[in-house]
């Protein structure tokens, strides 16, 4: 077979998804299917109904990854934040996650994250140039019924 490498510095989706599939292939081949479950927890205006914080995730692979927490600035130091924590940990468990992880940056909430139980397992420094991304997990243990 000839191939050649091709630069396209604005790929479609389409074509994103085309080097995906062989990636989805090889892993569930190695590691069962991997399919993806999304889930989501608004925080809303209750005057309007706007959605105005929350978290986002998703489970893969027995381990929920929070993809975005953001606690609404109106709420902060009210308990907010560890709220949506608690109900994230609950979900995970109801599924039967392993764990969780997520990442943030060091002018984000590093510290909320350790206070919840979490705990650094790497990071990349200048990630954005004078600053830290941290990776973060927890072990979920099964809850006495």
């Amino acid at each position: 077979m000839s191939v050649r490498i091709e630069l396209s510095n604005n790929p479609t989706e389409e074509e994103r998804l085309a080097i995906l599939e062989p990636l989805r292939g090889y892993n569930a081949a190695q590691a069962g299917d991997g399919q993806s479950e999304k889930l989501a927890l608004f925080v809303r205006d209750e005057h309007d109904d706007s959605i105005i914080g929350g978290l986002h995730a998703r489970v893969l692979y027995r381990w929920l990854f929070i993809e975005l927490l953001v606690v609404p600035e109106q709420t902060r130091g009210q308990g907010m934040g560890t709220t949506l924590m608690n109900m994230a940990e609950d979900l995970a468990r109801e599924r039967g996650c392993v764990g969780i992880w997520l990442d943030t940056f060091d002018f984000q909430a590093p510290e909320f994250y350790r206070k919840h139980g979490y705990s650094e397992f790497g990071q990349i420094q200048d990630y954005p140039p004078g600053h830290k991304r941290f990776f973060f997990q927890k072990r979920l243990t099964p809850q006495e019924k």
